[in-house]
């Protein structure tokens, strides 16, 4: 029980800390994103292929959708502050783990704000932090912070596709993983 509740009081903390540093320039503060997204330390360093509308995405260990950034520089992230609260990069503090991926495919880069992004086939990954759940690709073929976003495939690269709409939920196939 001590446990959880430092782990709670810690996840708190972590939160109020990155809304205060991260909001510089933002007239709104309702943090949806940052609270519904996952914690700012990123993800669980694991990848995994999942079955989606869109094909064979990778997604973290939670089971959440990941992008690659077309302005990204090789393995350097060009996205931080405000981009980071929207695009939550998969973060690691180990070796990254690939369960039915090409392992080789599977690193890290450092990031400015002195943590470690995990990288697939040289791209850092990130989160959309309007996915708030297993089976979300809302933010597949965006564009915003300079360039666009797409899922990756278990081959590394972008799937630049545009999903069947969401909303019609006849005709099976596709939806969650």
């Amino acid at each position: 029980m001590n446990r959880a509740a430092t782990i709670t009081a810690a996840a708190t903390a972590i939160a109020a800390f990155a809304v205060g540093c991260g909001s510089s320039g933002t007239t709104s503060s309702s943090s949806p994103p940052s609270s519904s997204s996952a914690p700012a330390t990123g993800g669980s360093g694991s990848l995994q292929a999942h079955s989606s509308s869109l094909g064979r995405i990778l997604v973290d260990g939670t089971g959440r959708a990941l992008y690659l950034f077309q302005a990204d520089s090789g393995t350097t992230s060009q996205c931080y502050g405000s981009c980071a609260q929207a695009w939550p990069p998969d973060t690691t503090t180990g070796h990254p783990s690939a369960h039915g991926l090409n392992s080789t495919m599977v690193g890290t880069t450092p990031r400015k704000d002195h943590t470690t992004q995990v990288t697939y086939n040289g791209h850092p990954l990130y989160r959309f932090a309007q996915d708030t759940k297993p089976g979300d690709t809302t933010g597949q073929g965006s564009t915003a912070f300079g360039g666009a976003w797409y899922v990756v495939s278990p081959s590394g690269t972008a799937i630049t596709s545009t999903a069947p709409s969401p909303s019609s939920s006849g005709s099976g196939g596709g939806g969650g993983y």
